[in-house]
């Protein structure tokens, strides 16, 4: 690929630690394509192996204000903070609405927090489909953890765990949250569950509740089982006790092996997508197969061959070899 001498410069500035230089690589991965490849090719050998925590649960959890309390605690540890926090795409300009960015105002003066909206652009797991990649590269700008906050979609959450090493699922009382989460599969994600609004009068017996769920959870010996931590992110109440909790999971990981085994399986998951999405592109783009596919369709449409049967010749013309 031929050099670009735009996203060289921006490199150095990035290597320089210039927040614009970062910026403007973050929206050269959201745009995709070349370049965008370009950019993670020289990025993701300077990754230094920055800690990912994930912070998911449904909407009016709370997410946004627990992850600037957190952040806080965490900058008072002189811990330096990459913050990527997922918003609902607008419908008219396919970005980010940047509701977080605005919630995170208070932290934008601190040179060493670097908070940047992501646009879930219809994303089904509550996450950007280039959260990895901005990830990587606040990795890259030396950022000690990276703090990933989803849209909180409600049902669809689980990505999250393929992208953090720990995850801290969030939740309320007055909405019957518990439940919800065994719907969602947020119990089999979670690592820490902090039931959020510890003042609201149902808040102890939710927490019990969740408590008593966690508890038949099938963990094999010596196996972590997700603590339930009563917080207020309003009140400041039990953020201390999170952001221990978050220590003894990585502890956890870190003692056991967990972490460099969880890094592997993440890395591994990428590769996978990555490539099935450049394939099917390729595949589905391929003028063969969608001549193949417009035939058949015909087919399909007049009741004289069953969608199954088309999927099969589509895949013996592939497996038969394309001309890419």
């Amino acid at each position: 690929m031929k050099r670009d001498p735009d996203i060289a410069r921006l490199l150095e500035g990035l290597a320089g630690g210039r927040v614009a230089a970062a910026a403007r690589l973050i929206t050269i991965i959201e745009n995709g394509g070349d370049r965008a490849e370009a950019v993670m090719d020289a990025v993701f050998p300077m990754t230094r192996g920055a800690y990912r925590i994930g912070f998911t649960g449904p909407p009016g959890a709370g997410k946004s204000t627990l992850v600037c309390r957190m952040s806080r605690i965490l900058r008072g540890e002189g811990k330096r903070l990459g913050i990527i926090a997922v918003d609902p795409t607008s419908p008219f300009s396919g970005g980010a609405l940047l509701g977080d960015r605005i919630r995170m105002q208070s932290l934008s003066d601190d040179p060493d927090v670097f908070v940047r909206s992501l646009a879930s652009r219809g994303s089904l797991g509550g996450i950007s489909s280039c959260t990895d990649e901005a990830a990587d590269l606040l990795d890259a700008f030396g950022k000690d953890l990276v703090l990933i906050e989803t849209v909180g979609v409600g049902q669809s959450e689980l990505e999250i765990a393929e992208k953090a090493h720990t995850v801290v699922v969030i939740l309320v009382p007055e909405s019957g949250d518990g439940v919800q989460a065994m719907k969602a599969g947020l119990m089999e994600i979670g690592d820490i569950f902090v039931m959020n609004k510890a003042d609201h009068r149902e808040a102890i017996g939710a927490a019990r509740e969740l408590e008593e769920t966690l508890r038949i959870k099938d963990v094999p010996e010596g196996g972590w089982r997700p603590p339930v931590v009563l917080a207020s992110a309003t009140r400041e109440t039990g953020i201390d006790e999170v952001r221990s909790r978050i220590g003894e999971h990585r502890r956890h990981l870190e003692e056991r092996g967990l972490l460099a085994e969880k890094r592997r399986r993440v890395l591994f998951s990428r590769v996978r997508g990555a490539f099935m999405d450049r394939m099917e592109r390729r595949v589905w783009d391929h003028a063969s197969v969608r001549s193949a596919i417009e035939r058949g369709m015909e087919d399909v449409y007049g009741g004289r061959l069953s969608p199954y049967r088309l999927v099969r010749e589509l895949e013996r013309l592939v497996v038969g070899g394309l001309k890419m």
